[in-house]
């Protein structure tokens, strides 16, 4: 069921089909994006981010829970919109005592902006996006340390001198490794123009021609290519992993519609994910 590709320094493994399922894991990090299914792949993920509370982006969390259990891995740290966390443990709660088996959870609730740390050198921002219900996006980021334009002109010695002596030659910026979005209208990549300077950025694409129009996917909460073709000039990502497909479309048929839709100098940064051949996975 899960398929996978290679964006830069990440392999991205899961599986995204529109209103059915969407989970996507980054195993470099730890990181998984949603629950909408389970595989035995997604065990080792550490944090997991929660876009919003619709069965086929959070429905497999407790098998996932289940199987770290028979791994004895301790609850994952669970990121998710503030106002999911209630009634997502009611539903834990109901799940464990049905099968008599703890589904705790480390519950974050989180607001747009917020920001924590999880890893050694890596931090998430959340970030709004637009649904039918409460929805977030997110910006994972390093903090890296680049030296001040003034500086730049001198010799690494200079250099060291001025860092030994305690002097503040150095600023602290973001670099954006990866964003994710998804179940949003196209607004949330002008609400949030850091979506694309991110290396990067996996985005929900549920509609790509005529057979639906751009009203359609609006209607839905959703995005259709030809509202990505106005911003494309825009986007400065490395890789723009598109994903979310409505299953109208064939694996294959994506493709071919994507090569013919897009600039030819933009075809190799944009990667479908999608499985192999022709149909999508029973």
């Amino acid at each position: 069921m899960i398929y996978t590709c290679d964006v830069g320094r990440y392999r991205l493994r899961g599986s995204s089909l529109g209103g059915i399922h969407t989970a996507i894991m980054v195993p470099e990090l730890r990181v998984l994006f949603d629950v909408g299914h389970f595989s035995r792949a997604f065990v080792g993920a550490d944090h997991i981010f929660i876009s919003h509370g619709h069965a086929d982006h959070l429905g497999s969390l407790p098998s996932l829970m289940g199987a770290r259990g028979l791994q004895q891995k301790g609850p994952p740290k669970i990121y998710m919109p503030e106002g999911v966390e209630a009634p997502l443990k009611r539903a834990l709660d109901a799940m464990a005592s049905l099968q008599r088996y703890d589904l705790t959870i480390d519950a974050v609730p989180m607001q747009p902006g917020d920001t924590t740390q999880i890893g050694p050198d890596l931090w998430v921002r959340a970030f709004r996006t637009y649904h039918s219900v409460p929805s977030l996006g997110y910006q994972l980021f390093r903090r890296v340390k680049k030296l001040k334009p003034e500086f730049r002109h001198l010799s690494g010695d200079e250099i060291r001198r001025l860092r030994e002596s305690g002097a503040p030659i150095f600023d602290v910026v973001e670099q954006y490794e990866l964003a994710y979005a998804t179940d949003t209208l196209p607004r949330v990549l002008k609400a949030e123009p850091m979506l694309l300077e991110s290396k990067v950025l996996i985005l929900e694409c549920t509609f790509l021609d005529e057979r639906k129009s751009r009203d359609d996917a609006r209607s839905g909460g959703h995005i259709h290519l030809d509202d990505l073709l106005d911003d494309l000039p825009r986007f400065q990502n490395e890789h723009l992993v598109l994903m979310h497909f409505s299953q109208i479309y064939e694996p294959r048929e994506i493709k071919e519609i994507l090569r013919a839709k897009l600039p030819a100098e933009l075809v190799d940064r944009v990667v479908p994910f999608v499985p192999p051949g022709r149909c999508w996975p029973l």
